[in-house]
C-alpha cells in the first residue's frame, strides 16, 4: 500500500514494553461525516484516536503512528488480555453509525480498508481471530463496526476468519464464547451473544444462543484448532 498522509492526533502515549502488536480493531466513527470524524479523533479535549481513519470515499488518513498506542478500545479484553490499546492496532471507518443513520459502508471504502488490513498485516503478526470489532472487545459498551459491515468479505481476502457451521462438540455457550476470545468474567451471555451474532451472524441478532450460532461458533473454533492456538 503506497503511503497516507499523515494527520497528527495529540492523543496517544508509549506501547508498554515487551508487548507485541497481535491485534487489529475496527471501528465505525459513529459520527455524521468524515470531516466531524477526523476533527474529533485530532482534538485533544476528546482523548480518543485511532491509527487510522478510511474515509467513504476510500481516502485513508494516519494520525498515530503505529510504534504508539492510540486511545481507541478503551476498556476492553479479548482472550484474557485487557490492555487491547497496548498491544493493537486501531482502524476508524467513517460511518454514521447507529445514532446518526448507520448505513453499507461502501465498496471502494471497504476496498481501502482491506487494503490498508493487508498492509498492517504484513508489519504485524496478527492472528485471524486477533481481528475484531469493537463490539467483540467491549460487548456492553459497543456495537461496531456493526452489522452491515461485510466481515465475510474481509475474510475472504484473508483478512480475518469467517466460519462455516459445524457439529457442535461442546454444550456450554459460555465456555465455547470464552474459548474463542470472548470475555465472559464481565460481560453477561445475551450481551457477548449479541456481539459474536453482530460480527458472525448479521442476519438475526436476537441474543439467542440458538442452534446456528452454536455450529457457526463451533465452526470458529474448529478453525481456531487446526491452525493451533496463535490462530
Amino acid at each position: 500500500m503506497s503511503a497516507v498522509p499523515f494527520v497528527p492526533s495529540p492523543n496517544h502515549g508509549p506501547r508498554p514494553d515487551n508487548v507485541p502488536i497481535d491485534m487489529l480493531v475496527l471501528h465505525y466513527t459513529g459520527m455524521p461525516d468524515n470531516s466531524s470524524a477526523l476533527d474529533w479523533l485530532c482534538r485533544p479535549e476528546s482523548q480518543v484516536s485511532a491509527h487510522y481513519l478510511v474515509e467513504e470515499d476510500g481516502d485513508v488518513r494516519q494520525l498515530v503512528a503505529e510504534n504508539r498506542r492510540a486511545w481507541h478500545a478503551g476498556v476492553a479484553t479479548w482472550r484474557g488480555r485487557r490492555d487491547v490499546n497496548g498491544r493493537s492496532i486501531g482502524v476508524e471507518i467513517a460511518n454514521p453509525g447507529h445514532e446518526h443513520g448507520y448505513r453499507t459502508f461502501p465498496v471502494k471504502q471497504i476496498e481501502a480498508v482491506i487494503g490498508l488490513c493487508r498492509d498492517i498485516g504484513r508489519q504485524h503478526p496478527i492472528p485471524p481471530r486477533n481481528v475484531v470489532g469493537h463490539s467483540d472487545v467491549a460487548p456492553m459498551r459497543k456495537q461496531d463496526p456493526g452489522e452491515l459491515f461485510p466481515w465475510r468479505r474481509l475474510a475472504q481476502a484473508g483478512i480475518g476468519l469467517w466460519p462455516s457451521p459445524a457439529p457442535p462438540l461442546d454444550d456450554d455457550p459460555r465456555r465455547m464464547l470464552s474459548a474463542f476470545g470472548y470475555d465472559l468474567a464481565n460481560n453477561d451471555l445475551k450481551t457477548v451473544t449479541v456481539a459474536f451474532q453482530r460480527h458472525f451472524r448479521p442476519a438475526l441478532i436476537d441474543g439467542q444462543f440458538d442452534d446456528e450460532t452454536c455450529r457457526l461458533l463451533q465452526g470458529l473454533l474448529d478453525l481456531v484448532a487446526v491452525a493451533g492456538n496463535d490462530a
